[in-house]
C-alpha cells in the first residue's frame, strides 16, 4: 500500500511539535548550596542514613557502643553517690578509641570510595561545585560524623556529673578538655582516613589500609615508649616521645600535656612545653599535608 501525497509531504518536510519543555527561570542556588547538600549527604550517607539497612547496622552500632557505656558509668556515679569521676573525658576517648577508629575505617571509604568505584566524580564536577569544594564538604562530613560519634557519650558523662551533684567548674572545664581533644581525633583521623579513601575505588581495601595505619601505627610507638621504660612503674619523660609515632598517641600526649591532665609520670604527654609545641607542630603538618594530597588527588580526576 502507497503512503497519501500528504503523508509523504510531511516526511519529507519534517514535523515540530510541541512537547512543553520551558526554560528554567527559577532560583539558581549555586556553589554555596550545591556544596552544602553534598556536606549534608555524605554526613547521613556516614552513618547509613538513606542507605539499606545493611548499611546502617556498622556505624550505629558504634555510635550506640560508646553512649550505653556512658550511661552505666553516669548512673553508678549517681546511684553510688560517688564524689569523682569514675572516668575523665579525655581518658574515656583512649578508652573507646578503637571504636572510634573502627567508624573511621568502615566510613571514610563510603564517602569517597564509592565515588570513585561507580565513577559518578564527573557527574559532580559537571554542576557549579568544584574540586575543592568536593573535598570541604567531605573532609566537613567525616568530622563532623566523627565528632558526633565522640562528643554525645561526653554530654552524658557530663549531665550525669550534674545529676550526681558533682562540681560544676571542674567537669565544665574538663568537658571543654575532652570535646577539644574529639576534635583533634576527628581533624587528624579523617585527614588519614579520608587520603587513604581516595587513592583505591575498592572499598575493602581502603577499611584494611586504615585500620591498619592506625593498629600498626599505635603498636610501633607502644614498642618503643616501653623500650624507653614506660614498662616501669616510674616512666622517664624521654618515653612519651614515642607517641610523635602514633596520630591517635599524638593527640593524647598533646592534649594531657596542654590542658594539665598529667596525674602521673604512667601517662602519654608531651615531655615539656617545647615537646608539646612540636605535638602540635606535627599535627598541624599531618593534617595540612593529608589535606592538600586529597586536594591534588582530584585535581587530577
Amino acid at each position: 500500500m502507497q503512503p497519501s501525497p500528504d503523508a509523504r509531504t510531511a516526511a519529507d518536510g519534517g514535523v515540530i511539535h510541541n512537547i512543553g519543555y520551558r526554560r528554567y527561570e527559577g532560583p539558581r542556588l549555586g556553589r554555596g548550596y550545591a556544596t552544602r547538600s553534598l556536606f549534608e549527604q555524605s554526613l547521613r550517607a556516614a552513618f547509613g542514613l538513606g542507605r539499606s539497612g545493611r548499611s546502617k547496622v556498622l556505624p550505629m552500632i558504634v555510635l550506640a557502643i560508646p553512649l550505653m557505656i556512658a550511661v552505666v558509668v553516669a548512673a553508678v556515679q549517681i546511684v553510688m553517690k560517688i564524689e569523682k569521676p569514675i572516668l575523665d573525658y579525655t581518658e574515656f576517648l583512649d578508652a573507646t578509641g578503637m571504636l572510634t577508629w573502627i567508624f573511621l575505617a568502615a566510613q571514610a571509604p563510603v564517602l569517597l570510595s564509592r565515588d570513585l568505584r561507580h565513577n559518578t566524580v564527573p557527574l559532580y564536577f559537571s554542576r557549579p561545585i568544584t574540586r575543592a569544594d568536593y573535598v570541604r564538604a567531605k573532609f566537613a562530613a567525616m568530622i563532623s560524623a566523627m565528632m558526633i560519634v565522640m562528643a554525645a557519650p561526653l554530654l552524658v558523662l557530663y549531665l550525669g556529673s550534674l545529676l550526681g551533684r558533682q562540681d560544676f567548674g571542674h567537669h565544665t572545664g574538663h568537658l571543654f578538655f575532652g570535646l577539644a581533644a574529639a576534635l583533634l581525633y576527628a581533624v587528624v583521623g579523617s585527614s588519614i582516613g579520608l587520603l587513604i579513601a581516595a587513592c583505591t575505588p575498592r572499598r575493602g581495601f581502603g577499611v584494611a589500609s586504615i585500620m591498619g595505619v592506625m593498629v600498626v601505627s599505635s603498636g610501633i610507638a607502644l614498642i618503643v615508649y616501653a623500650l624507653g621504660g614506660g614498662d616501669y612503674a616510674d616512666v622517664p619523660e624521654k618515653a612519651n616521645w614515642a607517641a610523635m609515632l602514633s596520630p591517635s598517641w599524638l593527640v593524647q600526649g598533646f592534649t594531657n600535656q596542654v590542658f594539665g591532665l598529667v596525674a602521673n609520670s604512667r601517662v602519654v604527654h608531651a615531655p615539656g612545653a617545647g615537646a608539646a609545641v612540636l605535638f602540635g607542630a606535627e599535627i598541624v603538618l599531618l593534617t595540612v599535608a593529608c589535606y592538600w594530597f586529597t586536594d591534588r588527588r582530584y585535581r587530577k580526576i
